[in-house]
């Protein structure tokens, strides 16, 4: 059952930064950030995408985001978009847990649970030869993840990791395999 959370913002941590400086220099048409928080990463990719949407489950969030770029959608991960991106973002909440309290953090199952629902919302919306990337931690069954979204149609790898504090954060890119 989920809990009441308190309507607050995701603001900007270590883990955030890291994210947006391995996203930095992604170009293309159309991006996507879900879960954006503050827009941080939305408004990083604002300088090299002619579109960038950011969607947030958190109406404040998306209200805090709308002051850094223009087309934000309250909804749930991707599933109000029809639209095709050449990138997608997501800063995962990533830590295990038996229930909800906190959307930005909460992951249920090992921390793979939402993730994988954020994953699944995807699935159509990259483009041929487009691309996801997410930030997930060692806190989180990560190798479970990965398999778990192969299982999905995509060809997932870690491509960076930092260690912070008593975790480390991981992105992983995950790229749409494509059948004919």
């Amino acid at each position: 059952m989920q809990k009441e959370f308190i309507n607050k913002c995701y603001l900007p941590a270590e883990d955030s930064v890291f994210f947006a400086d391995y996203i930095r220099n992604e170009k293309g048409e159309y991006s996507l950030d879900i879960g954006t928080g503050s827009g941080y990463l939305a408004q990083v990719l604002s300088s090299n995408f002619e579109l960038v949407v950011a969607t947030d489950v958190n109406f404040e969030a998306i209200r805090k985001a709308h002051s850094v770029v223009e087309n934000c959608v309250c909804c749930n991960a991707a599933d109000a978009l029809r639209v095709q991106f050449d990138l997608i973002v997501c800063n995962m909440p990533y830590l295990p847990s038996t229930e909800i309290v906190d959307p930005a953090v909460d992951g249920l199952d090992d921390g793979v649970l939402v993730p994988l629902q954020i994953i699944k919302s995807t699935k159509d919306l990259i483009k041929k030869g487009g691309k996801m990337f997410f930030l997930t931690s060692s806190l989180a069954n990560y190798n479970k993840l990965l398999e778990q979204t192969e299982l999905l149609g995509f060809d997932a790898k870690v491509v960076a990791k930092k260690k912070i504090f008593f975790e480390e954060l991981i992105i992983v890119e995950a790229k749409k395999i494509i059948t004919f």
